[in-house]
């Protein structure tokens, strides 16, 4: 059977050789392969440290270095949430609610926004700079101005038609922490898709104009790429605007971004039973062990009653009313920068439109100068 099995099987090359035998064999220095290598290492690729900056509510900005599973625990979120902010990956644009954080992924823009602090992904990006002093600038002034923009003509262009123009003053006081690092990020994103959008402008009518002139291949090539840029930004936009308009038509999903009036009514219902059992201890009863409906007076028990009914329909009114209030500022600024990315996409369609009706053009020349093509 083995002369039968090695005259039907090929022979096994030189380099074919046993690895589990290999490893233990010694080499001509005496050393065993795989040697100081640290194999274990392997499994924790997304384990090490990430460098972070943070900015606190006072404007205080510091580096840290912290893992994956220290910033799953300090944040309360899963591990999904923290890939959309992993710069080795390509997500579209997302904003999401969570219990005690709010994600973002916009363009450059990759945070972590909670009630103390925003936590960015430390990087050497000119954008990412720009929202760290922004935001710095914004919670230690309280005075709102239009984002420096690169170029002067775009700087022209957006004092003309800024955030100001829109709704007033930016990043009032008024508004949470919260709301006013998120406004900072959807400022940033929108003025940078916006200037993407000009810059496409600037170099494609007048390669159009050309187009039509003198019909080349040079210039078809040159419009074919510029066609695929223009769909691949008007998909970028098209994916902020929807995820800012989903926001806005889901009172839920802005509710739960509300994280300032979570915390402190957390922190309020947490005082209150304090203050509760400080209560039950200056009347001579145990704050650790439970009451006794035998041995507790009537009176006592009425009023406890009476207190934790009033207590909860007074967290429950207030809660109701701010709910509906923060909803309504979180929909006025999100509603400002959408009108914004409205209008950046109406001007990518219009730019898509003038290409169509370029080719268009020029097939009606291209037919009459040759008509068997219509054959």
């Amino acid at each position: 059977m083995a002369d039968l099995k090695e005259r039907l099987l090929p022979p096994k090359p030189q380099s074919a050789i046993n690895i589990r035998d290999a490893s233990y064999r010694p080499s001509a220095s005496g050393r065993q392969p795989f040697q100081g290598m640290d194999l274990s290492g392997l499994k924790k690729r997304g384990q090490g440290l990430r460098s972070w900056i943070r900015v606190d509510t006072s404007g205080n900005s510091q580096i840290i270095e912290v893992d994956k599973f220290t910033m799953m625990r300090r944040c309360d979120l899963p591990a999904r949430d923290l890939r959309l902010l992993d710069p080795l990956f390509v997500y579209p644009s997302t904003i999401l609610g969570r219990e005690k954080a709010i994600v973002v992924n916009l363009e450059q823009i990759r945070c972590i926004i909670t009630a103390d602090e925003v936590l960015l992904l430390n990087s050497l990006d000119s954008y990412v700079l720009q929202y760290v002093v922004e935001l710095q600038r914004r919670l230690t002034s309280g005075v709102g101005e239009v984002w420096q923009s690169e170029g002067p003509e775009l700087n022209r262009r957006r004092s003309s038609r800024g955030f100001d123009y829109v709704y007033g003053s930016t990043s009032p006081d008024y508004l949470p922490f919260e709301f006013r690092a998120l406004e900072v990020a959807l400022e940033a994103a929108c003025t940078f898709l916006d200037s993407q959008a000009a810059e496409l402008e600037i170099e494609a009518y007048p390669l159009l104009d050309e187009l039509t002139s003198k019909i080349s291949t040079l210039n078809l090539e040159r419009v074919r790429r510029l066609k695929s840029r223009l769909v691949a930004l008007t998909r970028r936009v098209q994916k902020v605007r929807d995820e800012i308009e989903q926001l806005m038509d889901d009172d839920g999903d802005m509710a739960e971004m509300y994280l300032t009036e979570k915390k402190s009514r957390m922190e309020s219902s947490f005082y209150g039973d304090q203050s509760l059992m400080g209560f039950r201890s200056n009347d001579g009863l145990s704050a650790s062990a439970p009451v006794s409906p035998v041995a507790s007076p009537p009176e006592l028990r009425r009023l406890e009653k009476s207190l934790s009914i009033a207590r909860s329909r007074h967290e429950s009114m207030r809660s109701s009313e701010s709910a509906t209030e923060n909803i309504e500022e979180l929909e006025m600024l999100l509603e400002a920068y959408f009108v914004l990315i409205d209008s950046t996409l109406n001007k990518l369609t219009s730019l898509k439109e003038y290409i169509d009706d370029t080719e268009d053009f020029i097939n009606i020349q291209l037919v009459s100068y040759f008509p068997s093509l219509i054959e």
